[in-house]
């Protein structure tokens, strides 16, 4: 198998998997991945970005995918979603060798820094009743962030710790 070819699988396979447990969630916690304190746990499936740059196109598909075939998705979603998540996964696979002890810190909260931005401007477009002002989208940023926050520093080291002391990284990926 050529070098591109597992580049491609592996990114289709994290892409599927997000796409899966995005919407197992939602099925089994109804409206708990677009929450405005969204808590997907699919967004922990992120650390994989500092082992694979097949994981930033891979989540950026699954994350597209999932808010097209979510009927609840807002408007822009599938466009704003995919893009915070690129860039947070582009920038997680840049910083993956800066560590404080023994973890990609900076690199954990940019899922939160870029969603907080991107989610938070979308979520105070749309569902701002006065129209978009600062402190709408602040309290939105704030929401985004708090919630990704969770789910990369909780499960999503868990995950980074777990791929590393068993070396699951270089069988897996």
């Amino acid at each position: 198998m050529t070098k591109n070819t597992k580049l491609i699988t592996r990114g289709a396979i994290i892409a599927a998997m997000y796409f899966t447990l995005t919407h197992l969630q939602n099925l089994l916690l109804p409206g708990s991945t677009t929450w405005a304190i969204q808590c997907r746990i699919s967004e922990a499936l992120c650390v994989l970005a500092f082992f694979t740059p097949a994981a930033i196109w891979g989540l950026t598909v699954g994350c597209l995918l999932f808010n097209l075939s979510y009927a609840g998705a807002l408007p822009l979603d599938p466009i704003v979603g995919s893009l915070a998540t690129l860039l947070a996964t582009w920038c997680m696979w840049k910083l993956r060798n800066f560590k404080q002890f023994k973890l990609p810190i900076l690199g954990l909260l940019m899922p939160a820094a870029w969603n907080a931005i991107l989610v938070g401007w979308e979520l105070t477009v749309y569902l701002g009743d006065t129209g978009f002002t600062m402190a709408a989208f602040w309290i939105n940023a704030a929401y985004v962030a708090l919630g990704e926050l969770i789910v990369l520093c909780v499960l999503g080291s868990i995950l980074y710790f777990a791929l590393i002391r068993r070396d699951l990284y270089k069988k897996l990926l």
